[in-house]
């Protein structure tokens, strides 16, 4: 993650200045002495060994002596040139005489063998001596340092101008040098020292006394910032400095509450503002010094709020690469720990400041653990995502999320968990809520009224306070309207943004698992998509259920999502859905009290959104059949689907007057039923009763027989045999919830049963199983 730099044009103070008194100061002394040591001592060696090559080098070439050259030369000749060339030797001096022998031992031109040919510069260079060299390096002499002068304001006198200094004080590094060296003896004296041993008990109350220090500290650092934010903002930069505890007793712990600690300050005292960067013309400017204060907060707040999610985001690296550092601090096993925390924390400032700087690197940060193998960290961020739909009234954090979740999606291959799509079902997008988060979000303004006016204003003051009160409303509705328009615009981007991810899935990964969670959010949103699409993805739906490669709870999404779709704008269409209705039909019989009990719930709005809201464009045969089936469907599901289907049952009876045909035993017109026909058009509903309620008076659940007493007597709005309110308005998706046995309890609770009513639910159950078996029979036959 690439945080945004800011230049920052004040100096920082040095981490020595923030830590005087830490370990990790008193480490890097020891080590820097240590290093300076090491390189003395290297450099000593060489100097000797540069010596001890020079002295060897000298030994080896020697110089010959004038005697011995002259030796090689013929006795004869030497004998009359000495004769013939002597020396008044005799003339000079003793010393003069010595001298000059010295001088001939030392001459390069005398003393080199004369009898080789080699002139006199060959190869020089190659033969010079070590020592030589090291002789012509030119020697220092040890003076005094040269006294720098600090130049002084001037004096003016009568004379003129007369210049001042001073000498800059010198540090004495003699003195430095023997404290280091002080230093040194002492921590090898300390590192010799043998460490004592101690018991488990000694060890366990020396890490919690350690660990009491540590929050004593941390408590302190941070009551000291938020007390004071803008003096106290320096401390930040120290309170994160524990995040690199090291020591391994308490290492894990500390981290975690420090991580911890600064989420909650960060929350605390970030504004409800997005910081920008100063422009240079703003640096440039003289401010007052509040302003100038301001900027100094602001500026290290972010810096700091920066330095921090690098923290959290490396963290979680360093789990993910299973990489440990080279200090081995944390173990292994604890980093998961130190990542989970992490993660927290990043959840939480995802939902706490959305406004606020870097938000979209902790989304970046975010979405693709939704898709991590460690359920936890999965959930956690899932979580959070879920909480900012909800309270993004806006729609730029959600924009945000949905953009890098379409990413992610695509970049995958669409090889994500189905979790990862289901997470925009929760968002806010919808006609309703648009017009309420408006109001919400216009300023709202208390006007005086008349009689306030009267009473505290006079003429004059009253016409201007009138003309004052409607250019401030005239404002307040532009803004309102202007907030408006600019979250329409931002929701029709990020639906925009959801559908192409939908309809890319339908179109290359129909068999993905990914085709459950984006059947379901087409259900959710398909009112929303543009009436040109609904030809092409009402064919899409059928061929997926005709396909017979899907679910029943995929199914029955898809027709969901087609019911959604003629029941919005698809009304100016002239769509005939029979093939969804009668695939519907035939397969509720699907649902039973195992494991597809669940799938009640999409069968409710299914059949709510079919006949409810499109009760204009349903032949009664159709509603007849649909009655009867359900009722039958309520005999062999669990309590919570039963109360659902009676609740629907009864909307169907209200919605539909000649439902209670069904409530009479004598046949209406020709042909019988037939219950096994996959037709609802041509089933003969109408010449069948709904004998299913007589038994469903006799459930073992209370709200049950509720309900069919009910439905029995035809379902009436008031009088004895109206429903109570509590059952009457609420719709059946939300008592089929209510009810529901997840939990393994009986809502409401069972009263103690006594022999007589055990002998009737026995009755009950046998007659069940009687006509159970013998509607089997029929449909083998």
């Amino acid at each position: 993650m690439s945080f945004t730099k800011r230049k920052n044009t004040k100096r920082v103070p040095s981490f020595r200045k923030l830590l005087r008194t830490s370990k990790i100061k008193l480490d890097n002394k020891l080590k820097n002495k240590q290093y300076k040591q090491q390189s003395a001592a290297k450099k000593y060696r060489k100097e000797q060994k540069k010596l001890r090559e020079a002295v060897r080098d000298a030994i080896s070439r020697k110089p010959f002596p004038l005697e011995e050259c002259k030796k090689r030369q013929v006795a004869g000749k030497r004998e009359e040139e000495e004769e013939e060339d002597a020396l008044p030797l005799d003339m000079m001096d003793e010393d003069d005489l010595k001298l000059m022998e010295d001088l001939a031992q030392k001459a390069s031109f005398l003393t080199r063998d004369l009898s080789s040919d080699e002139p006199v510069h060959v190869k020089k260079r190659k033969h010079e001596s070590v020592i030589d060299k090291y002789e012509k390096v030119p020697r220092r002499m040890q003076t005094e340092p040269e006294k720098e002068l600090i130049h002084l304001l001037p004096i003016k006198d009568k004379g003129g101008i007369i210049p001042q200094t001073m000498e800059k004080p010198v540090l004495n590094v003699e003195q430095n040098e023997e404290e280091d060296t002080e230093e040194m003896e002492e921590a090898e004296d300390f590192n010799e020292e043998p460490l004592p041993v101690l018991t488990p008990e000694e060890m366990a109350a020396q890490r919690r006394q350690k660990l009491q220090e540590r929050k004593m500290h941390i408590a302190a650092l941070a009551s000291a910032i938020l007390s004071e934010p803008d003096n106290n903002i320096k401390k930040l930069k120290e309170l994160r400095a524990m995040l690199m505890e090291q020591d391994p007793n308490v290492a894990v712990i500390v981290r975690k509450l420090v991580m911890v600690s600064l989420m909650e300050i960060f929350k605390d005292i970030a504004p409800s503002y997005k910081i920008r960067p100063l422009t240079e013309a703003e640096k440039a400017t003289k401010v007052k010094k509040e302003t100038q204060k301001l900027r100094e907060f602001e500026e290290g707040l972010v810096s700091q709020y920066k330095f921090y999610l690098e923290n959290l985001e490396q963290t979680i690296k360093d789990w993910k690469q299973r990489k440990l550092k080279k200090s081995n601090v944390i173990s292994l096993k604890a980093y998961k720990g130190l990542a989970e925390i992490a993660v927290k924390c990043l959840c939480e400032l995802l939902v706490a400041l959305p406004h606020f700087n870097f938000h979209n690197n902790i989304i970046v940060l975010i979405v693709p653990l939704m898709n991590d193998a460690s359920k936890m960290i999965s959930e956690l961020c899932f979580e959070a995502v879920k909480k900012l739909f909800k309270q993004d009234k806006l729609g730029y954090a959600s924009l945000g999320v949905v953009k890098v979740i379409s990413g992610l999606v695509r970049g995958r291959n669409y090889d994500v968990r189905p979790e990862v799509l289901k997470v925009f079902l929760h968002l806010r997008i919808k006609e309703v809520e648009l017009q309420k988060d408006s109001e919400d979000i216009a300023p709202k303004k208390k006007f005086m009224t008349y009689k306030e006016k009267r009473k505290n204003l006079s003429r004059m003051q009253r016409k201007w306070k009138k003309a004052e009160e409607k250019l401030e409303r005239e404002l307040l509705e532009a803004e309102a309207s202007e907030s408006k328009e600019k979250k329409l615009k931002l929701h029709t981007e990020t639906l925009n943004i959801v559908f192409v991810t939908y309809f890319r899935i339908l179109k290359k990964a129909q068999k993905s698992p990914l085709l459950p969670a984006v059947l379901e959010g087409l259900a959710k949103f398909a009112h929303l998509i543009n009436v040109e699409f609904f030809d092409d993805l009402l064919i899409v739906l059928h061929s997926l259920i005709a396909s017979g490669g899907l679910s029943y709870r995929e199914s029955l999404h898809c027709v969901l999502s087609a019911f959604h779709i003629l029941s919005g704008q698809g009304d100016v269409l002239n769509i005939d859905p029979m093939k969804f209705y009668t695939h519907l039909y035939k397969t509720l019989f699907s649902l039973h009290a195992g494991g597809t009990n669940d799938d009640t719930g999409i069968v409710l709005q299914c059949v709510d959104v079919m006949f409810a809201k499109r009760r204009k464009q349903v032949s009664q045969q159709r509603a007849l059949a649909f009655l009867k089936r359900l009722s039958t469907l309520a005999l062999h599901v669990l309590p919570n689907s039963s109360v659902g289907i009676l609740a629907t049952n009864r909307v169907l009876m209200q919605t539909f007057p000649k439902m209670d045909l069904l409530l009479d035993n004598e046949s209406q017109g020709s042909g019988v039923y037939l219950p096994e026909l996959e037709e609802p058009e041509h089933c003969n509903a109408q010449n069948t009763a709904l004998w299913e309620l007589h038994l469903l008076q006799r459930h073992y659940h209370p709200t049950v027989q509720k309900f069919a007493a009910h439905l029995i007597v035809g379902a009436p709005t008031e009088g004895s045999g109206a429903l109570p309110l509590d059952l009457s308005q609420r719709p059946a998706t939300e008592l089929f919830e209510a009810y529901s046995m997840r939990g393994m309890t009986f809502n409401p609770p069972v009263a103690s049963v006594t022999p007589r009513r055990k002998k009737q639910l026995l009755k009950m159950y046998l007659l069940i199983l009687f006509f159970y078996n013998d509607f089997l029979m029929c449909l083998s036959c």
